[in-house]
């Protein structure tokens, strides 16, 4: 098979044009009729990703973050950025990213099932009912129920383990009872008004720092700090699933799940 066979097959799962405008996804490196065998699925194009996809024999890159946002100017081996399509090219390795039109299609529902919310609505709407011949909103993120009482302390547990942490971050009362719950993965710097605006008590995403939960828990919302990767490594395993469900002859490797930090 061609890598525009595996592209047009991942843009009805992320349709391009349910991107922000800011946002790069698409094929970023290499040729679409470049024959494939094998796909290697990250979170990110990062250095040991990169040697991970040539060590495996793939001719073909699929991340959720785009490495390239900004223009190159130059391709050569004096930056970070364009010494990695450098190696993809070198390679002979097609390079496919899926960023925020995976958020919208996918990754908020995504989350939501993990935690076993019902009852879901958008978080942030970023398309009308009608947009792109949808009857329902589409946007970032998910508003839902769990199905039964919950307190903060209790639901931190449960989001640990769906996403297979070992530790969350959180801001408010742990003996606080929960009705309503958002989940952004990702960045949810932006979101606790959103979150707040859709009668939410806690707001589950990552990336929050010291103002943001403390500005949040005084205007009611607790916030459940699962981590950036914490939550979107869940990307790696449904791209890799749905890859060899419709190609079953496609070798697909993905990403070993590792916090890209370490605690001590």
């Amino acid at each position: 098979m061609k890598v525009n066979d595996i592209i047009r097959h991942l843009e009805t799962l992320a349709p391009p044009e349910y991107a922000m405008d800011w946002d790069n996804p698409g094929l970023l490196a290499g040729r679409r009729d470049r024959d494939v065998s094998c796909v290697y699925v990250a979170l990110d194009a990062t250095p040991q990703v990169i040697r991970e996809t040539i060590r495996c024999g793939a001719q073909m890159l699929v991340t959720h973050h785009p490495m390239i946002f900004s223009p190159l100017k130059k391709v050569n081996d004096e930056d970070f950025v364009s010494r990695r399509v450098l190696d993809l090219v070198e390679n002979h390795i097609s390079y496919f990213a899926m960023h925020t039109n995976f958020d919208v299609a996918q990754m908020g529902t995504l989350a939501a099932g993990r935690l076993m919310l019902t009852d879901l609505e958008v978080l942030e709407v970023t398309a009308a009912p009608g947009a792109f011949n949808n009857s329902e909103p589409l946007g970032i993120g998910c508003v839902g129920r769990y199905p039964r009482h919950v307190t903060l302390g209790e639901y931190a547990r449960i989001v640990k383990t769906a996403f297979g942490l070992p530790n969350v971050k959180i801001f408010g009362d742990l003996d606080m009872e929960l009705e309503k719950i958002a989940v952004c993965p990702g960045s949810g710097k932006h979101m606790a008004g959103h979150a707040l605006a859709r009668g939410c008590q806690v707001l589950v995403t990552g990336d929050i720092d010291h103002h943001e939960g403390i500005d949040a828990n005084m205007q009611g919302l607790a916030i459940i700090d699962a981590g950036h990767y914490g939550i979107e490594h869940i990307f790696c395993e449904f791209v890799a699933a749905q890859l060899k469900a419709r190609f079953p002859e496609l070798k697909v490797e993905r990403e070993e799940k590792q916090q890209p930090f370490i605690v001590i």
